[in-house]
């Protein structure tokens, strides 16, 4: 095997062009890919938060969808690892605003929150949706919000609000108003179709918006949620493309002679870095789109791959094995000398950014077991927060509070989300089969 075969399709014996050998020798198992993603809490905080989230009560002229926004919000605030929703079973009434709450019959309940609301309008024309968050313990209403949802929209009012009441209690935007791209494979042998998935954070509505024969790799979503940039294998080698979600809409970005990888927008959304051996090795360009222009950011005999921007656009941190060993380096997008960043262990690959620039997530590999380290920029400390085997793809929740990234369990792929400090985790999964390859998209209003 040539060194730009293992680079392509390896990031266990040396790197990776954005997917990891397993995606290319392992066989995706998935009977449907459209079936959303199960969430499953494995750990969550000690003395979790406990709330009431009232059902909002119903003043549309249309009759209620089938899941009511109360238990999505329920649910959203469970998975965070952080919240205690009250059992709807338990609610005992269904107050719709503060005057109609009574406080000490919920504090009996030992809740330190209560969610209350409403919602009108109609199916036609749209509805609006108001609600109120109260401290029980002080009777104090903490949030008050009215916000108009356009028809089918219901479900991601439900998400703001979890958003909103997770933000006012914890000091730290909520991220439940989300998407997640993931790949996933159909049927076994030559008759593999590789798909690229789009869902909600929680993993509904899940979309297919790319499909091949060939693997598909590497998504990274645009600033503004709308597009994806991937890699495609369709047409034999390697090749980047920019899809838009909204309209279908494709644009082939590069098709270079050999490895054409690991695309990532700038925070502006105007520029795509990316891992290119078209002059021979592989190294880190930036693209202005709309544009033929590629700028060499890299010059190097290494292997250097897997470009990620900070969140100013200032620094793309990347791969390299310049020093023997795969590891994490930055450099300036105006050029210059590449600066070491990561020290701890002979593996460290597959940088992701915290959305404060504070963090990295990366995969650590050491005696054949990879796993997700983060390392805190500010004081150098790095800790390993899973313990799989063969854990890749870290991605980090446009707040920073999770990390999501991809395992192996049982021989099946899956993905799991945990927190920063390593105390929360879930597992996302299909019904049957495999799913691969997360990115987490940024916040959309």
């Amino acid at each position: 095997m040539n060194k730009q075969l293992i680079c392509e399709r390896s990031r266990i014996s040396r790197l990776l062009v954005g997917l990891s050998l397993s995606l290319f020798g392992l066989l995706f198992l998935v009977q449907n890919s459209y079936a959303k993603l199960e969430i499953e809490i494995l750990e969550g905080v000690s003395g979790a938060i406990p709330i009431a989230i009232v059902p909002l009560k119903w003043e549309a002229t249309t009759p209620p969808p089938s899941t009511l926004p109360n238990t999505v919000v329920s649910a959203d605030l469970y998975r965070s690892g952080l919240f205690s929703p009250l059992p709807a079973e338990d609610i005992i009434a269904t107050p719709a605003n503060g005057d109609e709450i009574r406080f000490a019959a919920w504090q009996a309940l030992k809740n330190d929150y209560i969610v209350v609301g409403k919602i009108s309008g109609d199916v036609v024309d749209g509805y609006e949706v108001s609600f109120e968050l109260f401290d029980i313990h002080t009777q104090q209403r903490l949030l008050a919000r009215v916000f108009p949802v356009k028809p089918g929209d219901l479900r991601h009012a439900a998400h703001r609000i979890a958003d909103a009441v997770y933000e006012r209690i914890i000091g730290t935007p909520g991220a439940f108003a989300t998407r997640i791209a993931y790949v996933t494979a159909t049927g076994t042998g030559d008759n593999i179709e590789f798909q690229l998935m789009v869902a909600d954070a929680d993993g509904f509505s899940p979309q297919a918006i790319a499909t091949s024969p060939e693997p598909l790799m590497s998504p990274a979503w645009s600033p503004d949620g709308n597009r994806i940039a991937y890699v495609s294998f369709e047409k034999g080698n390697s090749a980047v493309y920019i899809q838009n979600i909204l309209t279908g809409s494709r644009q082939l970005i590069s098709s270079f002679k050999g490895i054409n990888g690991a695309p990532s927008f700038s925070p502006d959304g105007h520029r795509l870095a990316v891992s290119l051996s078209k002059s021979g090795n592989s190294e880190i360009y930036l693209h202005t789109l709309g544009s033929s222009e590629f700028t060499r950011l890299t010059n190097h005999w290494s292997i250097d791959t897997e470009p990620v921007w900070d969140s100013n656009g200032h620094y793309i941190y990347f791969t390299s094995d310049r020093a023997g060993r795969p590891q994490i380096y930055r450099i300036k997008v105006t050029g210059g000398n590449p600066e070491r960043i990561s020290w701890e262990g002979d593996y460290n690959a597959r940088a992701s950014i915290s959305p404060r620039n504070n963090k990295i997530a990366m995969v650590q590999g050491s005696k054949n077991r990879y796993r997700i380290a983060i390392q805190d920029l500010e004081n150098n400390r790095l800790i390993v927060v899973t313990n799989g085997i063969l854990d890749e793809s870290p991605s980090f929740a446009p707040n920073g509070s999770m990390i999501l990234y991809a395992s192996k369990e049982n021989g099946k792929g899956v993905l799991l989300a945990v927190s920063v400090d390593g105390r929360v985790k879930q597992r996302l999964v299909l019904s049957e089969g495999d799913v691969r390859e997360p990115a987490w998209s940024p916040i959309i209003q």
